[in-house]
This record gives C-alpha cells, structure tokens and sequence, in this order.
C-alpha cells in the first residue's frame, strides 16, 4: 500500500502544524497511518457515512489515535463522521479542562462525560485489589450507551500491536485459551461495532509520536498505578523477547492471522475424528 500523500501542496493539518519538520517524523507519521490503513483495510471497518465515537482518555494512545483518524480524514481517506468522546470517571485530581481546551482548539467535535465510576471501583474493591477489569466494564458500558445517544455504528479504541499481543498471552498463560484482542467486534447487544485501527501500530511509534506533537497527557492514577498486573509481566516478557530477537512482535501478530486449526488441539476447529489412513 503506497504511503498517503497530503492534500494539497504546503497542506497541513492543523493538528500538525508545530509538528517536527525531520524526516524521522515525516516516516513515523506515514508510517501510523499505513499501519491504521492496512487494518481499516484487512478488517473491513469502513462503512462510508458513518458516524463513529472516538474514545479519547488523554493517553498517549488515545491521542494518537484521534490524530492518525484526523490526519486520513484531513487527506479524504476516511470518509465517515467522528465524535471525540472523554468519560471523566470521577478520579481525584482528575485535570477537567486538558481534553475541552485540547479538542476546541483543533475544532474537533465532541462530549465530554462525567460519571463517577471511581466512586464505584473503590468501594467494591478492597484496598490494593487490581481494578482494570471492573473499571474496563463500567468504561465500556457508559461509551455504548454514548455511541447510541450520539447515533454512532462505531466505538474506537485506541489498543496497538502490544495490547493485542499482551491480550493474547495473558489469554495463553492465565486464561487456557487461544484468543487475543480482536480489530473488530460486534457488542454483546449487537448495535456497537468496536474498532481497533491501531492493531497494527507500535506501541513505541506511538509514544514517538505523542512526544513529538506535544500531546498534553493525563496520566491514569487508578490502575496505572498499581503494580503486580499480569498485563505488566506480559509487556516485559515481549519486550525482552524483542530486545533478544529484534522483529519477534512483527511475527508475532503476523501468526495470529496465520492459525493452522489442524495443528492446533481444538476438535470444535478442526474434525480430528474424520482423519483415517487411506
């Protein structure tokens, strides 16, 4: 897939217009966006018209993500409407005007929402308990509810290459299970389509690209803190596995669109039973 070119000669987004002039940069940009384009692509996520809900936390992440969907949408490769959408969930210290001042000055559409979620995670978990799942929960049920009010087929996230494959391997060591983080899944409800066009993303280009624009983020004090999660053993094991054997993440999401069920164990994949000699 050739690189994206911008729209017009001298054109920028507004978003990048204090971004580094480097070649470095320039690479890193259009690097984010083939990846995100390849997985628009090879998961069928585009649907012209449409409206989707863009979850921004004020992560590194998140931001890139609105950046990367602004910067194809700016160059006419995205055609569908986007709604920035911040869940303030109540947490001490919590800086309320960062994400407002941020997307107004880019002109970027959005709703900010507050709901007290903090309150809740803490007072059903004692102490020191990990509080990621139930905190993912209540997060991903205020933003379908959002997504239906706002009249959005689509909710996007902004997980990368390593949440995928921290997902997978806390699946294989914790869960007994083969699966990983999917690009694109339909809600429990079955009116929510979740999208994950970073899939193919770094996490390394993306935290290169939030220092570079000078993304103003806010760091996560609930579960961000607290040390011991298995997600965070997972991203150390990767990350020593890469450093030993440079590429292996690469091979690593390459291999989990190239699954063999007949060399797998799972007999509801693959009919075990029917194999016979001759």
């Amino acid at each position: 897939m050739p690189d994206p070119e911008p729209a017009g000669d001298g054109a920028v987004h507004r978003l990048f217009a204090g971004a580094p002039s480097s070649v470095a940069f320039n690479k890193l940009r259009k690097r984010l966006l083939r990846h995100a384009r390849q997985a628009l692509d090879d998961f069928a996520m585009l649907r012209p018209g449409e409206r989707w809900l863009v979850a921004l936390s004020g992560g590194k992440d998140s931001y890139g993500l609105l950046a990367v969907l602004l910067d194809l949408k700016w160059r006419g490769l995205l055609p569908v409407d986007l709604l920035a959408c911040n869940l303030d969930q109540g947490q001490p210290g919590f800086p309320q005007h960062v994400l407002p001042d941020f997307l107004d000055g880019l002109g970027v559409p959005h709703r900010i929402e507050y709901r007290d979620t903090y309150s809740v995670v803490t007072g059903k978990l004692p102490a020191g308990a990990t509080y990621c799942a139930l905190c993912s929960r209540l997060r991903r049920g205020h933003l379908y509810r959002i997504a239906r009010e706002e009249g959005c087929r689509a909710l996007v996230l902004g997980h990368h290459r390593e949440d995928i494959l921290e997902t997978f391997f806390m699946n294989l060591f914790h869960g007994g299970r083969l699966a990983a983080m999917p690009p694109k899944l339909m809600n429990d409800e079955g009116d929510v389509m979740v999208l994950r066009p970073l899939a193919y993303c770094a996490e390394a280009d993306l935290a290169r690209f939030a220092e570079a624009l000078a993304f103003p983020i806010i760091p996560c004090d609930l579960c961000g803190s607290q040390e011991g999660l298995q997600r965070n053993a997972m991203k150390a094991m990767l990350d020593d596995i890469e450093r030993r054997m440079p590429g292996r993440k690469d091979t690593m999401i390459r291999a989990l669109a190239n699954a063999r069920p007949s060399h797998l164990l799972d007999r509801a994949l693959f009919d075990f039973a029917a194999l016979g000699a001759g």
